[in-house]
């Protein structure tokens, strides 16, 4: 048991959660303050499996499109002034706590308190969290014509596939970040570049996938594999992607990404090769200008098919 909770507790550090969301803050308070609002907002709860979860909803004044926020890995809360530029763009956005954190109730699991929030259990559990977001911004816009989606990072790439599958109201997923291959095989990535950010300077794409296919895992839970999901799902995606992200292998995400693509997928790209894995809370504001874009334009995007 000791070395199970030392194993996740190595996943996430306490500094370097500290410094991604003081990133995430200064990045977006720049960002949004910069832009008058021009939305109204709202605080909400809702019931997922028995638990009440709180989260604000920010409606526009004209709204194009709407879309729920799915969280990462960490411990964390609503998240407000992402929604704002998202808002301040004309699309509506439910952000809310995630359960166990903030004035949401229900269990947090997680490094941070020493369990495994990457079993598919939780991020099933996850996933059903976000279904009901859905659910609750569909009801509170009242307006069938607004397609609603799901937009996260990084963890969010295994949730957000598996709320799409439980949800019809879904209609279009974009992703930051988020890897195309199991959990299992991400976290031999991870542990293999192990925080360094010179890695791709010291490493081959064939040393990245020798240990991504190939290294034991450090115990067992139940996988989860996000390809299995969209092979069947039929709406648009955009991913979101940093050159040299040192959490997910971008290249082998990609190669699946086209794969998928190549059987009929609305699915898509976007690579910045010198971005790391938090692309949406980099120094360049082009990903988010690129996502906004697409989801802006997502009605048109539906039709292809």
């Amino acid at each position: 048991m000791k070395n199970k909770l030392a194993f996740f507790k190595s996943i996430i550090k306490a500094k370097k959660i500290r410094q991604y969301y003081l990133l995430m803050l200064l990045f977006f308070t720049s960002y949004a303050s910069a832009i008058p609002p021009n939305f109204t907002i709202k605080e909400i709860k809702f019931v997922s499996e028995g638990v009440s979860l709180a989260g604000t909803i920010f409606t526009p004044n004209n709204v194009q499109s709407a879309v729920v926020i799915v969280h990462g890995s960490g411990q964390e809360k609503r998240m407000i002034n992402f929604a704002a530029i998202l808002a301040n763009n004309g699309i509506a956005v439910l952000t809310y706590d995630k359960r166990g954190v903030g004035e949401s109730a229900g269990l947090y699991a997680g490094p941070e308190v020493g369990t495994n929030n990457v079993d598919f259990s939780n991020l099933n559990l996850l996933s059903l969290d976000a279904s009901a977001a859905v659910n609750t911004l569909s009801k509170y816009l009242s307006n069938d014509q607004i397609s609603i989606g799901l937009i996260g990072g990084s963890q969010a790439g295994w949730i957000i596939p598996l709320a799409a599958e439980k949800n019809n109201k879904v209609k279009f997923m974009t992703i930051f970040s988020g890897a195309l291959i199991t959990v299992k095989e991400q976290l031999r990535f991870q542990f293999y570049t192990d925080g360094d950010q010179n890695f791709w300077n010291t490493h081959s794409e064939e040393d990245a996938r020798k240990h991504v296919f190939n290294d034991p895992d450090k115990y067992e839970f139940i996988d989860t594999n996000p390809n299995d999901v969209l092979s069947k799902l039929s709406i648009p995606g955009i991913w979101i992607f940093g050159g040299k992200d040192i959490q997910v292998p971008i290249k082998l995400s990609i190669e699946y990404l086209d794969i998928l693509k190549s059987k009929g997928k609305l699915y898509e790209y976007k690579l910045f090769p010198n971005l790391g894995h938090n692309t949406a809370f980099s120094d360049s504001e082009e990903p988010m200008k690129d996502a906004i874009n697409w989801i802006k334009n997502i009605d048109k995007l539906k039709n292809r098919k």
